[in-house]
């Protein structure tokens, strides 16, 4: 039977270790991590559970279609709960606009805030919905490793204006300052600056319109453990607390892949098919033989931009507070320019915004009796800024916390149980990103599609890719969908 193994065993390296499967190899996983899920690594302390990576679940029909391989529900292991408000934007002057819940509830919300604004969002969702048609329906699943088809796809593209921002795009519809900034986040869920992201990533207002939030009961931990028992199941082998080391490579194929475990174990694995869900950068610099890889692909691992870093602070609380949201996006004072510090002047500003997460608005077990758990993710310059995070953590730990407290959580500082965080050095150290990107390469035009790294290798023949920095791109519908692609790339077994 062919073997393939999979290089991560992020949601990208799980839907596609279950594709390959289903194609009858047999499949080994392979993560460094002590549990499946990549960033979603989950961590329990002092009677708290925190989901340590992507808690935003939509597009539920991409997991559906995982169990469905395996004539099995995806509902019969993880409840998924439709949240309202989606999400609650908190502007620095007091305001506030709730996101989500029925289409008429948004209208409504818009209406309170601005009402010439409601027209304009009816177009603008109509031009998300174009957007969405072309960029998710027929495209994030299609294989983009050939010039000719990118070509192709031009002239859609050029209707659709993908030139422009999300922030241009939105701009065209909104008036108000508020609805502008609210409808204009969704590059930073993965990894972009919407005063440069291609407006294509403007297709995720239909996404949510069309499908929802969910979140899983137990947690994005519990997703993991469903999917995890799925392989375990289907007789994949999953190999934890082990990193591939090196791919050594023949006759332009990859051979066999170098694993080291934990305890120091060194061993090979036979592969007659590699799949990646590493971040390109790490496979094509640091894991394949310089000579085996291909120009572009070694020209995208040195110059492309990358992502912002992440700063997370997960904490517990010894009381309830029930008036904040499951998600609550917390606007700083400043809009374009906090972005232009985090992602083109690379320095730590004095002022902030964060994405707070409060499952406990919908799981109370995620925390003990009378408490909350939370935690709050601010973007952050990259590793490519000179930062000391051992110094700045913890500083800016506190200036999260003592702003929390002032305007979203009173008395927060007397009611944490505790408390701990992530910086960009944990991110390069945990998962090998380089630079401590939280989405891998950015989603600018020039870094999307074709430009993007291909789901087929770049280099040895037997390689593919799947990820947040492959084709579609990052979040949990665009890592599970490069797996689609795969699946179209991957010959049955033989």
């Amino acid at each position: 039977m062919t073997q393939v193994v999979v290089i991560g065993g992020g949601f990208g390296g799980m839907a596609a270790a279950l594709r390959a499967r289903a194609k009858g190899h047999a499949v080994t996983v392979v993560d460094r991590c002590p549990r499946l899920g990549g960033r979603a690594q989950v961590f329990e302390r002092a009677g708290f559970k925190h989901d340590a990576g992507p808690t935003v679940l939509t597009a539920p029909f991409l997991f559906e279609e995982l169990f469905e391989l395996f004539d099995q529900s995806l509902h019969d292991h993880v409840k998924l709960v439709p949240l309202k408000p989606w999400y609650r934007f908190e502007f620095n002057d007091g305001a506030h606009f709730d996101y989500g819940g029925t289409l008429e509830d948004t209208l409504a919300e818009i209406h309170r805030i601005n009402p010439a604004d409601v027209d304009g969002y009816k177009k603008l969702l109509e031009q998300s919905r174009k957007l969405y048609d072309i960029g998710f329906t027929k495209l994030a699943d299609q294989p983009f490793h050939s010039v000719g088809f990118m070509v192709a796809q031009v002239p859609h593209l050029a209707r659709l204006g993908a030139w422009r921002t999300v922030w241009q795009m939105v701009n065209r519809y909104l008036e108000s300052d508020y609805l502008r900034q609210a409808f204009s986040i969704q590059p930073l869920l993965v990894g972009g600056n919407p005063f440069d992201t291609t407006c294509i990533y403007g297709l995720i207002h239909f996404l949510e319109q069309s499908h929802g939030v969910h979140f899983a009961m137990g947690g994005t931990g519990a997703l993991v453990d469903a999917i995890e028992a799925l392989m375990i199941e289907q007789g994949i082998e999953i190999r934890l607390n082990t990193t591939v080391t090196a791919l050594a490579t023949q006759d332009g194929k990859i051979q066999s892949v170098a694993i080291e475990g934990h305890d120091g174990h060194q061993e090979r694995l036979r592969a007659d098919w590699v799949i990646s869900n590493a971040d390109p950068v790490h496979l094509y610099k640091s894991l394949l033989p310089k000579a085996s890889v291909n120009w572009a692909a070694r020209v995208k691992a040195d110059r492309w931009r990358k992502s912002m870093g992440l700063f997370v602070l997960f904490f517990g609380t010894k009381r309830q507070y029930p008036d904040v949201a499951h998600h609550t996006i917390w606007m700083g004072p400043r809009y374009e320019a906090l972005l232009d510090d985090i992602f083109n002047r690379k320095i730590l500003a004095e002022d902030f915004s964060i994405y707070l997460h409060r499952p406990t608005a919908t799981d109370e077990s995620f925390a003990p009796p009378g408490g909350d758990s939370f935690y709050a993710l601010v973007p952050v310059p990259n590793l490519q800024a000179n930062i000391d995070w051992d110094v700045k953590g913890p500083e800016l730990a506190e200036r999260v916390i003592t702003a929390l407290g002032q305007r979203t959580l009173p008395g927060l500082r007397e009611s944490i149980v505790d408390q701990f965080f992530m910086t960009p050095v944990d991110f390069e150290e945990r998962y090998l990103s380089p630079d401590g990107a939280g989405f891998s390469v950015s989603p600018l035009f020039t870094q999307s599609a074709w430009f993007r790294f291909h789901n087929r290798g770049e280099g040895p023949s037997n390689l593919f890719l799947v990820g947040a920095g492959t084709h579609p791109g990052a979040g949990l519908p665009g890592v599970v969908s490069s797996a689609k692609v795969v699946d179209r790339l991957l010959p049955n077994a033989t």
